[in-house]
């Protein structure tokens, strides 16, 4: 058995772990208490178990670990539906939060809940009998997912080593809306972590999901839960080859070493399709060819980029439901030839798409507003285009550090200001790395063969 292990740390990770959770369960039977709804329905299949640990009574307990500085979120989920589906000890929270502080989350509040963190981790990798890999979910914005999750990140380097691959889904800075005034510095700081100790990491923004909700969905005011159980849909799909039989799994490796061309330039955005309401969708076809191309529209990516801006480098697409090879084959032969203008490769990557194909149709939430379809296609992307949402972060970010603003509440948490020339100094880089793999120049490859990780030029 290849498990996996899922963290959700701050509000945010914690908050999306439920709808994912939710929907695993919707997707494999399983009742809120963590029991089968039918025993026979995954007779000798039990790859869902990569997920989900049996115990002795016979329920199937999620391998999650929930951790936050501050109890309110983690009580309501406590409290919630499917509050008996989790394992109390794998719930940890402190007394008090980390205030939108990284310095907070990661030197001096957070410093308290690491060591129990890792031994509830350590504790759950012990029942795996060959632990596979790492899923971390949070925000970069906040206190606590940006400098609890960046310590935690850095810890599970040390203990687990690079054999243990981490795949990270974290919630970007929207490019018009903030939730806090400091989370430019938040995000920098621990976008500096990710670099370092990720080795996919996929990114969101609540806006670009805001208008998939608004737009397509037709919600007239979405909230946090409707935003998340669009995220948890891309997530189900993603890790559907993870947790079912599939005539083309990918495992969690395979999105490494398709995707990531150099070690740093593991940003990945999504996109999904179809994504119908329920009163279009009985009046809507959705063959593997509309899905495919609308996958590639930047109205269905939950991250605001513009790929048209930059050049793809890797495409994983994860077909999922009725769908065949030929179908497939198809589907991209007309993306490559009809969408020429938006859908470009850099030069050095001839084959570019990488593809997925798992039998299990995709579930969705009952009474949700999302409709249910008998195939859908979940895309993750490697594009220089990502570089525009590091550019708008570090726009901001200078804004206010130029002036010092906010600073003093960072150095009084223990944290050196050194730190932020750093972290800054090192977005630079990897701006500069994705403008230079932008270039497409074949003939640079002395130019930028090896993306070490050392900063290009010294930020001023």
């Amino acid at each position: 058995m290849r498990e996996i292990i899922s963290i959700h740390i701050g509000q945010a990770g914690v908050q999306l772990g439920e709808s994912c959770w939710q929907l695993y369960c919707l997707e494999h039977g399983i009742q809120a208490d963590g029991t089968l709804i039918d025993d026979s329905q995954d007779k000798g299949q039990n790859s869902f178990q990569t997920f989900f640990n049996e115990s002795n009574s016979g329920k199937y307990v999620p391998r999650a670990v929930f951790v936050d500085l501050e109890p309110n979120v983690i009580e309501e989920l406590q409290s919630g539906t499917f509050k008996d589906l989790y394992h109390p000890d794998q719930m940890l929270t402190g007394v008090e939060d980390a205030a939108s502080n990284y310095a907070r989350g990661h030197y001096t509040v957070g410093r308290n809940m690491i060591d129990p963190t890792l031994d509830t981790i350590r504790r759950i990798a012990e029942q795996c009998s060959g632990l596979q890999g790492f899923l971390i979910f949070h925000s970069v914005g906040g206190g606590t997912g940006s400098g609890f999750a960046s310590l935690l990140l850095e810890r599970l380097s040390v203990d687990y080593g690079k054999k243990k691959p981490k795949l990270d889904f974290c919630v970007y800075p929207s490019p018009k809306i903030s939730n806090s005034v400091v989370e430019p510095y938040n995000s920098v700081l621990s976008t500096h972590s990710l670099l370092e100790y990720t080795d996919v990491a996929f990114m969101f923004d609540n806006e670009a999901i805001y208008d998939i909700c608004n737009k397509k969905l037709k919600i007239q005011k979405p909230k946090y839960e409707h935003l998340n159980q669009m995220i948890a849909q891309v997530i189900s799909s993603l890790t559907a080859s993870l947790r079912f039989e599939g005539s083309l799994n990918v495992d969690i490796t395979e999105f490494q070493t398709n995707l990531v061309p150099y070690p740093r330039i593991h940003f990945m955005f999504c996109s999904y399709a179809p994504i119908l309401s329920q009163a279009t969708a009985y009046r809507t076809s959705s063959t593997v060819k509309q899905i495919t191309s609308a996958a590639f529209e930047s109205d269905n990516m939950m991250c605001r980029v513009d790929p048209r801006k930059g050049k793809y480098m890797a495409c994983c697409l994860m077909y999922r439901g009725d769908v065949n090879h030929n179908e497939v084959t198809e589907a991209l032969n007309v993306i490559k030839q009809t969408k020429k203008d938006t859908v470009s490769f850099v030069d050095w990557s001839p084959t570019g798409f990488k593809c997925g194909i798992n039998d299990k149709p995709p579930t969705v939430v009952p009474g949700g507003d999302l409709a249910l379809t008998d195939k859908a296609l979940c895309l993750i992307a490697n594009t220089t285009a990502v570089g525009e949402v590091f550019a708008r972060m570090d726009e901001k970010f200078d804004l206010m550090y130029n002036k010092r603003a906010f600073v003093h509440w960072y150095v009084g948490e223990g944290m050196e200001e050194g730190e932020f020339n750093e972290a800054r100094e090192d977005l630079a880089a990897l701006e500069k790395d994705y403008e230079e793999l932008a270039n497409d120049d074949l003939d640079g490859e002395e130019e930028y063969g090896d993306y070490s990780g050392e900063a290009y030029d010294e930020y001023q």
